[in-house]
């Protein structure tokens, strides 16, 4: 199996109309929003994309609309497993599959509950390799319904199997990630960080990308920041493009996803802000503070050159 592309990968989120079903020309539309905006990767089906408020059948369509408006021009991978029930896991993992994507992320959480050993989550993950033959596997450290963070030596042992491509670390220990780095590094798995304010000592270190939220809201800046960041005549930058995304990060993380697709929606962008996760009323201050993160974006943007997309 090949590695896959190094760079940013956008968590997607997923459109809904006014009664709150898929909306999927708003998410071709979004694909190719992420795509001009300089993904080199595409994370569909995943928590920001409300997968546990989907049905099976509307996971594999929002998955197969990506794959199909893609068409080749990057990789997609989307999260497959649903079920401490390992078969029924195996099935659906197939199923996804089958849209096209190239790898099946699985939630470190569903192999086994939160009580269960790391001994208990390896044998429940040989199984459900054993039972999904040669399809090509990723891992996300999800937090829905609780977070269960890989322990380094599991993940080199899962690497070291030649089916895992793809790790989305939400750790936010950069220690802890150095670690999973250093124990992948000559595999095909690739470490990819969620966490802003470690994402730059990350890459530096090794890491294959990022995969954080903000990248639904003003992905420009993140591909901003990685076409500079080996550039040495251009660390100043850098650093001013991370500091501003940490600060950033600190506010988006409130009424997400709603937060985002309204930012997008006060970008320009026609989406409905309908989201099925449950979120309390947005308070004035906390408009106010992504109306201030909106500031940012475009002054940072328009002081570092760094085109956005229009719309």
């Amino acid at each position: 199996m090949q590695k896959l592309a190094k760079g940013l990968w956008p968590v997607m989120l997923t459109p809904f109309n006014d009664s709150n079903r898929l909306d999927l020309d708003t998410l071709r539309r979004l694909t190719e929003f992420y795509i001009a905006s300089g993904a080199d990767g595409l994370f569909a089906n995943c928590l920001s994309s409300e997968m546990f408020q989907l049905t099976d059948g509307e996971r594999l369509r929002i998955t197969r609309t990506v794959v199909e408006t893609v068409n080749g021009r990057l990789p997609v991978i989307a999260t497959g497993s649903f079920s401490n029930d390992i078969g029924v896991s195996a099935n659906f993992i197939k199923k996804i599959y089958d849209t096209g994507i190239k790898a099946v992320v699985i939630s470190t959480n569903q192999p086994c509950n939160e009580q269960g050993k790391d001994n208990v989550f390896k044998s429940n993950m040989e199984m459900l390799m054993t039972k999904t033959g040669s399809i090509p596997l990723g891992l996300y450290e999800c937090p829905v319904p609780y977070k269960r963070l890989m322990v380094p030596e599991t993940l080199g042992w899962l690497a070291d199997s030649g089916r895992f491509l793809y790790h989305k670390d939400t750790s936010c220990d950069l220690d802890d990630i150095k670690t999973k780095i250093d124990v992948t590094k000559n595999t095909v798995l690739g470490v990819y960080n969620a966490h802003v304010p470690t994402g730059i000592e990350s890459l530096k270190y090794g890491a294959r990308g990022l995969s954080p939220i903000g990248a639904n809201l003003y992905p420009e800046l993140f591909s901003g920041l990685l076409a500079r960041l080996n550039d040495k005549g251009k660390q100043k930058e850098v650093e001013k493009l991370n500091d501003a995304l940490n600060m950033m990060d600190t506010i988006i993380h409130r009424n997400y996803p709603y937060a985002a697709k309204l930012f997008l929606q006060k970008r320009g962008f026609d989406i409905e802000t309908n989201c099925r996760t449950h979120r309390t009323r947005m308070k004035p201050q906390d408009l106010n503070k992504l109306n201030t993160v909106m500031n940012v974006f475009h002054q940072l943007s328009e002081e570092l050159g760094i085109e956005i997309v229009r719309f």
